[in-house]
């Protein structure tokens, strides 16, 4: 009647003793490094970008480059709304109702701008290819728009209220930039064998002729 009695104590005793299976490490998993590889362009710090892209559920490097630029129109909407909200606590300044006003003028034609960026960059890669200075261009005014928004605050208090509101859709417009100016090295990185165009595809204006009769 012992021999039962034994075995399953010992069975128990390996069981509790044997080591807990070891979770596999994150940054060792084929998303991880596909984030890496599109945030390894980002001129400043990788983290924000890294961050934003963990919760993308995609290892395609089009998906994430694409993903970017997503967060980043979403973080310039909410910077809006901060910029509204936060407006009617300084209605008795002046100074500051201008600095509000001229900073959601910008953020606007930022938003603008991104709906012309969409239509440039479509969503695969040969159209992306096709218009990746026109992306560039637009991304570059983007970031424009909110250096000059912030250019304008002589005030250091406000300006630092300000900057926390925009911050993060500043910064990620900003990265979004860096990642598609570094799309060729992302490209490479992932073995993607596209012709990108650096020319500009934009309307040009018609020759000085046409203004004469």
């Amino acid at each position: 009647m012992n021999v039962p009695i034994k075995l399953a104590f010992i069975f128990l005793t390996v069981t509790a003793t044997a080591a807990p299976a070891k979770r596999p490490d994150y940054l060792s998993t084929p998303h991880a490094r596909a984030i890496a590889g599109v945030c390894t362009v980002i001129q400043s710090d990788t983290s924000l970008c890294t961050k934003t892209l963990k919760e993308v559920p995609s290892d395609d490097p089009i998906v994430l480059i694409r993903a970017l630029p997503t967060a980043a129109e979403s973080s310039v909407k909410k910077s809006v709304t901060f910029l509204t909200e936060t407006k009617p606590k300084y209605k008795s300044n002046p100074t500051a109702t201008a600095v509000f006003d001229s900073c959601e003028k910008n953020l606007n034609n930022a938003l603008e701008d991104f709906a012309e960026f969409w239509k440039a960059a479509g969503k695969d890669v040969t159209t992306l290819a096709r218009n990746y200075f026109t992306c560039k261009k637009t991304l570059t005014s983007i970031t424009g728009y909110h250096s000059t928004c912030l250019d304008d605050i002589e005030d250091k208090n406000l300006l630092k209220e300000v900057e926390t509101g925009i911050g993060v859709g500043k910064n990620l417009s900003s990265d979004s930039f860096d990642v598609f100016n570094g799309l060729p090295t992302i490209f490479k990185t992932f073995g993607i064998n596209v012709k990108l165009n650096e020319e500009d595809t934009s309307p040009r204006p018609p020759p000085l002729s046409d203004y004469y009769y």
